[in-house]
């Protein structure tokens, strides 16, 4: 199974040359100023990929699937979209969810501590391709301030699940 993986392109996703894969992941932030528009935009562009199978998950700048939740996911029909849960394709599980902590107060943000802790338990012990829009503390999490962004909590539930890849 290929996989073609693309995040963070806030509205510019036409613009990224996405190559031939079985499952296409954008794992989120393809909102730019997080209007219920935007995620009707890239849901027709990204039902219209030749992609057999399409995945994506919210991520920080994605306003539209938290604070009208309802609304903007009846958007995204037929897109894959996966907010703390999972779908199996070809004998693959994978899994997504939008949670990071509290980063300069974005969405999906939640304070450091159990109710995040909760969400990274949720994870299933059986999952093969976990995609997070948030790192695990110290790989990739570093900040222009010196800072780690990455959550500690989650870092612990990768070493227990040992997913195949984390995206």
């Amino acid at each position: 199974m290929r996989v073609a993986v693309v995040s963070d392109t806030h509205m510019a996703h036409k613009a990224v040359a996405i190559p031939e894969a079985d499952v296409l992941v954008h794992a989120g932030d393809f909102c730019g100023r997080g209007t219920l528009a935007e995620v009707e935009a890239f849901a027709a562009y990204f039902r219209a990929q030749p992609h057999p199978y399409k995945i994506l998950i919210a991520g920080n700048h994605d306003w539209p699937l938290e604070r009208d939740a309802a609304e903007a996911e009846a958007l995204l029909e037929g897109c894959g979209y996966l907010r703390d849960s999972s779908v199996l394709i070809e004998g693959v599980l994978f899994y997504g969810s939008p949670w990071q902590p509290r980063f300069l107060d974005w969405a999906f943000n939640l304070d450091r501590g159990e109710l995040l802790a909760a969400k990274w338990r949720a994870i299933p012990d059986e999952t093969d391709v976990l995609i997070t829009h948030g790192p695990p503390r110290g790989i990739g999490d570093l900040c222009f301030s010196g800072d780690h962004a990455g959550c500690d909590d989650l870092l612990a539930r990768v070493r227990e699940v040992k997913p195949r890849y984390h995206l």
